[in-house]
């Protein structure tokens, strides 16, 4: 199997092709092995860009290559280890010699678990991601609440690391809403959660009373 992108690129060995040529997954895979043990320093690597691949990472967190599932869950861990999202909007994956565009529907990630421990301001919401990111909420990892378009609904999003967030799923938000309580936020009274003191606010306390009417 190989990619073809739609840009061209350098042409040195190893690197990926352009438009006119190809490069193997494998070599791709290959260079994020090495790249990806742990979480590299991706923020301070600057390559060229080499072009976008047909790859997109779905809205419920299955990454899709030249449209079909990559069903291997230890080669999406290891993509995910070298994806950065740039001032630009785009999502990359990067490695030390060459960075490669792809699609994100949502958000980078789902979070599909979530621990409290503690209580009021020493509270801690820890959640683990589809590819078995390990977060605390807090200052540095905020949360923070988006309306849903056509649903009156909430969609809560985690940051995870630079630029990338993951989207906090239904199940996950439910239980999140059972950790809410009423804040003054500002003057404002909010319905917020808290973790390693800091607050983040859902929505105005009267407006989940209407909506609970």
């Amino acid at each position: 199997m190989t990619i073809r992108t739609d840009n061209s690129a350098r042409d040195s060995e190893g690197s990926l092709s352009g438009a006119s040529n190809t490069a193997g997954l494998e070599a791709l895979i290959g260079r994020a092995a090495r790249a990806g043990k742990g979480l590299p320093p991706v923020e301070r690597w600057n390559p060229d860009f080499c072009g976008d691949l047909d790859m997109e990472i779905k809205r419920d967190g299955t990454w899709f290559y030249l449209g079909t599932p990559i069903g291997r869950m230890p080669l999406v861990q290891l993509f995910s280890t070298v994806l950065r999202k740039d001032e630009d909007g785009r999502t990359y994956l990067v490695t030390p010699v060459e960075k490669v565009g792809i699609r994100v529907e949502d958000a980078h990630f789902v979070a599909v678990e979530v621990n409290a421990s503690g209580e009021g301001d020493a509270q801690v919401l820890t959640f683990r991601t589809n590819v078995g990111d390990v977060v605390e909420a807090g200052p540095e990892n905020p949360v923070r609440f988006v309306d849903e378009e056509d649903t009156d609904g909430l969609k809560p999003y985690l940051l995870v690391r630079g630029r990338l967030e993951a989207l906090v799923a239904r199940p996950v938000m439910y239980e999140l809403a059972e950790l809410g309580e009423e804040i003054d936020i500002d003057g404002v009274l909010m319905f917020a959660v808290r973790s390693k003191g800091a607050v983040f606010p859902i929505m105005p306390v009267d407006k989940l009373k209407r909506l609970s009417a």
